[in-house]
Parts: C-alpha cells; sequence; structure tokens
C-alpha cells in the first residue's frame, strides 16, 4: 500500500519500490480494498528485501512499515539512505468476518496514505 500510494501521491518525485521479509502472496483483503480507492494491485509481485539489497540499487530512503510484533525483523539497509520506520498494524493478521477484516484494512490504508502525504510533504521541502 505504502508503495502504491508513494507512487501515486509522489507524481514522479518520488519512486518508490517494496519488499518484505518473505516474498509470498498478495493479500486479498488489501488489493481489494485497495481497488475500492481505484488503485489496482492485482498484478503487483512481491519481492524478498534480501533480493532487493543484492542488486546493488542505492535508495533516499528507507522505509520500514512493520507492525509492532514484527520490528525487530524489519531488515535495516546499509549505506547513506534516511531510514524511517512506521508501525502499522498487519493485515494478514487481521482476525473476525471477512467484513471484519476489510474495515480493519480500510483504517490501515487510510492511516499509510496519510502518512505518505505527510512524508512527501516533509521530504520536498
Amino acid at each position: 500500500m505504502a508503495e502504491a500510494f508513494t507512487n501515486q501521491l509522489g507524481a514522479g518525485a518520488f519512486i518508490a519500490e517494496s519488499a518484505g521479509l518473505e516474498p509470498g502472496k498478495l493479500n486479498p483483503v488489501v488489493v481489494e480494498v485497495m481497488q475500492e480507492i481505484g488503485i489496482d494491485l492485482s498484478n503487483n509481485r512481491t519481492k524478498d528485501v534480501f533480493e532487493m539489497h543484492a542488486t546493488g540499487k542505492t535508495f533516499d530512503y528507507v522505509i520500514t512499515v512493520c507492525d509492532a510484533k514484527n520490528a525487530e525483523r524489519c531488515p535495516v539497509f546499509p549505506g547513506k539512505a534516511q531510514k524511517i520506520a512506521w508501525m502499522f498494524d498487519d493485515p494478514s493478521q487481521f482476525q473476525g468476518t471477512p467484513e471484519e477484516k476489510k474495515a480493519q484494512t480500510r483504517k490501515v490504508r487510510d492511516a499509510i496514505k496519510s502518512e505518505v502525504a505527510k512524508f512527501i510533504t516533509s521530504a520536498s521541502l
């Protein structure tokens, strides 16, 4: 979600790439709630953060988006990138009915969008 919002709201001034600790499958609830606001993630593939690091790319910012439970597992990228940690609940861990999971995921989606908008504003100054 953060990658999609950064690329959308950053409008070319920012190019975001995302990766996780363990590449897996896209969360269908996340895909659905993003589609609700016109962002299609259905063709995205999950990537491994260590695979991305191995490419040798450099980044101006490395933003980790972890829940508090997994914060200690968030990777550290060496180099000069400014490191920022955002803590959000992990939608894959939500419990309840499908509608309750969607409602919780929408809250995370909206919080991430807000955080991305603040980041873009502050980083652009």
